[in-house]
């Protein structure tokens, strides 16, 4: 069983030598833990350490880390056998605070998962964590998400998947990635072996000529490990969706495609039409908030009335479909067995699209959690209603949005759909 008294004492007494107060939001998770190992001992753990747990309240502001927190895990936490997973996201770590988490990485064997999502990093924060992975065997997910990192941190992270073999997992979306950056990493992944998912989802462009996009393609036709790309707001047209859809023609591993919130319209989405008709190992495609339209949604419906049998999670939301398109996209799965979660708020949903949806979901073709619509009937006219939830992002780290307990890599299903 994991020994957390041990990691209790051990915090007490670092606190101790450097005459620092004991973080009130450490100790409750600590204690927490000690209670769950009573009950489901274990011998790894899992410290959820987020400054939006909800153990800290509006009234304890003071519980999120700082940088001497850092100071203190990394001297409690670099010989400790049991923690695989470390959860820092939404707290008030700089870079600073980031030297010595850069040195629990060096010196770690058993740390599997890192989330420092919405804290203060800058590029002196990604060269610190990027230095510590060059000789990490241990670590399999990286959660950098929302920190302005720039373009000169997206190339230390370019550099370290150069030398890191290990790393499977690398979210380093909203971090105002640059062209060169974003350019560097596809660059990269031409002959990285060991990454399976990629979020580069809003880098900074300065040009208007879809270069990120295009290295992207190329390198899907060269990489055979990559499973799940997230590509929102790179500022995509229709041209750059038809160079990325032919080269996933030749691609047999990716399952799961997010090119969102993009500047795609029917052209585009023709192109993602004909691969579609491919039956490539593509099993969750996110084309929301683009502007595929009516004639788009008919040309993808019927892709999928036809020999696709892998896509199982479609996203439509936003792409000013009418009632036409959206009656398609319903018809298509009387005779399309395979897809299984469809989600389609956002567009104008005339009554003949309400009510082919309806009966989608009467008759359990479709079930209620698998899309972010619900049929409601007032005088007899038909009408849907947005459902609280659509598409969790299920990357391979775990959903962005959801529940708070990070999945166990050894159990999660890759790619797997919830509603």
């Amino acid at each position: 069983m994991a020994d957390i008294q041990g990691i209790i004492d051990k915090y007490a007494e670092v606190c101790r030598e450097l005459g620092a107060t004991r973080s009130h939001l450490v100790m409750r998770v600590l204690k927490k833990e000690v209670k769950i190992q009573r009950k489901y001992p274990t011998t790894s753990v899992r410290l959820y350490l987020a400054g939006n747990n909800k153990l800290v309240v509006d009234s304890e502001a003071i519980l999120r880390l700082d940088d001497l927190d850092m100071v203190l895990l990394y001297k409690t936490l670099c010989e400790d056998p049991c923690v695989v997973s470390l959860d820092l996201r939404y707290n008030h770590i700089t870079d600073d605070g980031c030297k010595y988490l850069g040195l629990l990485l060096a010196e770690t064997t058993t740390l599997k998962e890192l989330n420092l999502m919405g804290n203060f990093l800058t590029d002196d924060g990604a060269r610190y964590i990027t230095k510590g992975l060059y000789n990490n065997s241990s670590l399999l997910s990286l959660q950098a998400s929302c920190n302005e990192m720039g373009n000169i941190g997206g190339m230390y992270f370019a550099e370290c998947i150069q030398l890191n073999g290990t790393l499977r997992e690398l979210d380093i979306g909203d971090t105002d990635l640059g062209t060169e950056s974003a350019i560097a990493i596809a660059t990269v992944l031409n002959f990285n072996k060991s990454l399976k998912a990629l979020n580069v989802n809003r880098p900074i462009l300065t040009s208007c000529q879809e270069e990120t996009t295009v290295h992207y393609a190329r390198m899907l036709v060269m990489n055979s490990n990559l499973e799940e790309l997230h590509m929102m707001k790179h500022d995509m047209t229709d041209f750059g969706c038809d160079r990325l859809m032919e080269s996933l023609k030749d691609n047999f591993c990716l399952t799961y495609l997010n090119i969102g919130c993009n500047r795609i319209t029917r052209d585009g989405a023709k192109s993602i039409a004909k691969l579609l008709k491919q039956n490539t190992p593509l099993k969750i495609l996110d084309i929301g908030f683009n502007r595929i339209g009516n004639d788009g949604a008919l040309l993808i419906a019927d892709a999928l009335s036809g020999l696709n049998t892998n896509l199982t999670t479609l996203v439509l939301v936003s792409n000013e479909i009418r009632g036409k398109g959206l009656c398609s996209l319903a018809e298509c799965l009387s005779t399309n067995t395979t897809l299984s979660n469809i989600y389609i708020w956002g567009n104008d949903h005339e009554e003949s699209a309400c009510l082919a949806f309806a009966k989608l979901i009467d008759r359990g073709r479709i079930l209620l959690e698998n899309t972010d619509v619900k049929p409601y009937v007032v005088d007899g006219i038909n009408y849907l209603a947005e459902q609280s939830h659509g598409l969790r992002k299920w990357y391979y780290w775990g959903p962005t949005y959801g529940s708070q307990a990070q999945p166990d890599l050894a159990k999660f299903v890759r790619g797997q759909p919830s509603g």
